[in-house]
């Protein structure tokens, strides 16, 4: 799939989103935890753009605050909801934006948490439906059985309950309901990492199926690059709130220009045991995102940090044709892919 010359369906910049840190009785703010710190990413309608980091980097945060469940502190969100009409959404008030949600639709990572387990199949996915004006029953059961059958199960589960189906039925059922009004962008938070292994390939070729027949656009998220090589045409690395390096997929894998991702290649499973010792062991701790380091974030964990590192942090910037990294020394370092 190269969707690489479509237009851009959304454009985020410098996107923030800080939290108070409050103490005493008085509730007073002391600082902020900088969970999202000034992001900045597109993708173009129809590919897949993955979205990876360790636990913690921001990136749920980043997702939620483009579908603005959560209000973000600055930036902003390009969302083209027509091909002549693009809306910052985040300058839209929640009733301005509650027409636009039905083109922004999420995948949740838990799916025994996601579904509400009083509900039956037909409530579940109709409730998008329902709450979106339609108001026929037996319109609702139509698009509901069709909904069904598009992610592979049968249209005489709708009067059954979540408790019914296996881990990997209950996320196909999370699939139909994001599926439910013809969305345009579909953010998958670790849509397949509570499954089992073979459950996980089956959930990844249906969003790939379903992605060419219905012509979706998907933001990935997930810390499984094994994946994100399987499912994305390009990747956004992210380090304690910022994004590092941008790329297409295989270019990331083959020739990273960040250390960050260099040592998060070098975490990639590998057939052949000769290379398995060739993993770079990070020292120290990620950074705490309320009281960030100076300059780089990544400088006290990084083997090639240099003096500029230390005072002064980088912008990202394009060092190749569709490459994007932040790294004063991007330049002049030659860094180890996922084959290296």
């Amino acid at each position: 799939m190269n969707r690489r010359n479509g237009q851009v369906l959304l454009e985020v910049k410098n996107l923030k989103k800080f939290f108070p840190i409050q103490k005493g009785f008085l509730r007073r703010v002391t600082g902020y935890i900088y969970a999202v710190d000034g992001v900045s990413l597109f993708i173009r309608e129809g590919e897949t753009l993955g979205l990876v980091g360790e636990s913690g980097c921001g990136k749920t945060t980043t997702a939620r605050c483009i579908l603005r469940v959560l209000e973000p502190t600055a930036g902003q969100i390009l969302f083209r909801v027509a091909p002549d009409s693009t809306v910052d959404l985040a300058k839209l008030s929640r009733s301005q934006i509650r027409p636009i949600r039905q083109h922004m639709q999420m995948i949740f990572q838990d799916p025994f948490s996601s579904l509400n387990p009083r509900m039956t199949l037909l409530d579940i996915i109709g409730e998008p439906l329902l709450v979106n004006g339609v108001r026929s029953r037996k319109e609702r059961q139509d698009r509901v059985a069709e909904l069904l059958r598009q992610v592979g199960l049968r249209s005489e589960y709708m009067p059954r309950f979540p408790h019914a189906f296996s881990g990997g039925e209950r996320q196909r059922i999370s699939i139909a309901r994001a599926l439910a009004l013809n969305p345009r962008l579909i953010v998958a938070d670790e849509p397949a990492s509570a499954l089992d292994v073979s459950v996980q390939a089956k959930i990844l070729n249906l969003l790939l199926e379903l992605q060419d027949r219905l012509h979706l656009t998907y933001l990935f998220i997930t810390h499984d690059l094994s994946v994100i090589r399987h499912v994305c045409e390009r990747v956004a690395v992210m380090y304690v709130g910022k994004i590092v390096e941008i790329a297409p997929t295989e270019e990331l894998f083959d020739m990273p220009r960040h250390p960050y991702t260099e040592a998060l290649l070098s975490a990639v499973p590998k057939p052949d045991p000769r290379l398995r010792s060739q993993r770079i062991l990070l020292p120290g701790d990620v950074a705490n995102p309320a009281n960030p380091p100076s300059g780089c974030y990544f400088h006290p964990r990084c083997r090639y940090a240099i003096d500029v590192c230390r005072v002064e942090s980088s912008l990202l910037g394009e060092v190749q044709p569709g490459h994007f990294v932040s790294c004063h020394r991007a330049a002049e370092i030659a860094l180890r892919g996922v084959n290296g």
